[in-house]
């Protein structure tokens, strides 16, 4: 029997592609409709109790959820300049937390939350440890989702080992929807998979455009050679990915990362601009971007998301993907063809307007 998935989010930019894949797959998929949901909560605690609170929506999702194998959690917003961290909240910390407690209630076996590379700050080597730095708005809302739902699969897993498991009998939390209750195992204990997404680009994504225009202007450039790794990636891969975690016979760890797409900071910058970027002094590029952090944090850490920015794009970010790869969990890279396909388009668009 054919797997049953949910996806959060499916229309957006991430969910179309993981529904496209699905598809092609010949694997059933049902949309589901994400909740507009907005919190002042600044710690996981205050996450998940808000979250609970919520019992309209849990039993709303529940209905959509139940009878699902995989549920994925596309939705959320992924917008790394926006300042305002109540939505921002609300869509990558609230949200997680509601779905991942309605789906325990409902007896769901597995949900993958799309979270974002970008927690981890600045550090050197992109991992899937518990480890945050996050630096903006953004990344803030994406790592207190990280840690809302790790804190709520210790609490499933601790219970479940009790014979206690929320949703069942012996739970002071119900099992969903309200009315028609699944019937949930005491041991029940549904698998809570965060993968972070890296510097996904794909078609008509906005900032896949503004890339492209940018490596093909003469101000595009690199730090030294170039050679530095960039976790530049596709949303093909992602999805790819994604149904890869999705039909893992095996139990799946808390946090996974999207594998890195053998691409290099000067490779991303040739395959969408089509021309061979400036070379600059790598003492030069660490000197600017250190002067760049230190007059954002001078006004207020405005512009802490647009140098981190040209830091990527100058150093790029090494990517331990060891996990995916010891288990063959490697998707297809197409990183190139997306960036040369977005090079095209850009012409294309600009004749179309001249």
């Amino acid at each position: 029997m054919a797997q049953q998935w949910k996806v959060l989010g499916a229309s957006g930019f991430v969910g179309s592609a993981i529904t496209a894949r699905l598809g092609a797959l010949g694997i059933p998929v049902t949309p589901i409709e994400a909740p507009r949901l907005g919190s002042h909560a600044l710690y996981s605690e205050d996450i998940i109790t808000e979250a609970r609170r919520l019992e309209g929506i849990i039993d709303t999702l529940a209905e959509a959820i139940a009878g699902s194998d995989v549920v994925v959690n596309a939705a959320g917003l992924a917008a790394p300049n926006m300042q305002d961290q109540y939505a921002l909240v609300g869509a990558n910390a609230l949200l997680p937390a509601v779905l991942a407690i309605a789906a325990q209630r409902t007896g769901v076996k597995r949900i993958i939350h799309l979270s974002s590379a970008a927690v981890q700050g600045a550090k050197d080597t992109l991992d899937a440890s518990e480890y945050t730095a996050p630096f903006s708005a953004y990344s803030f809302s994406k790592a207190l989702g990280e840690e809302a739902l790790l804190d709520i699969r210790d609490y499933i897993l601790e219970t479940a080992d009790q014979g206690r498991a929320p949703g069942s009998e012996a739970s002071p939390f119900p099992a969903a929807p309200s009315h028609n209750p699944v019937d949930v195992p005491e041991d029940h204990a549904l698998e809570i998979c965060i993968l972070r997404a890296t510097s996904v680009q794909g078609r008509g994504r906005r900032t896949t455009e503004l890339f492209a225009r940018m490596a093909s202007s003469p101000f595009a450039s690199i730090a030294g050679d170039g050679t530095h790794k960039t976790p530049v990636s596709s949303s093909h891969a992602l999805a790819e990915f994604v149904v890869m975690l999705g039909q893992y016979e095996d139990e799946l760890p808390p946090i996974v990362l999207q594998p890195w797409e053998d691409a290099t900071v000067a490779s991303v910058m040739i395959d969408a601009g089509r021309r061979k970027p400036i070379s600059l002094p790598e003492w030069f590029c660490r000197a600017a971007v250190k002067t760049g952090y230190t007059v954002s944090e001078l006004l207020g850490d405005k512009f802490q998301g647009s140098v981190r920015k040209v830091e990527l794009m100058w150093f790029g970010q090494n990517v331990d993907d060891s996990w995916a790869r010891v288990h063959g969990l490697v998707p297809t890279p197409r990183v190139r063809e997306v960036l040369r396909n977005a090079h095209t388009a850009l012409g294309k668009k600009e004749r179309k307007f001249k």
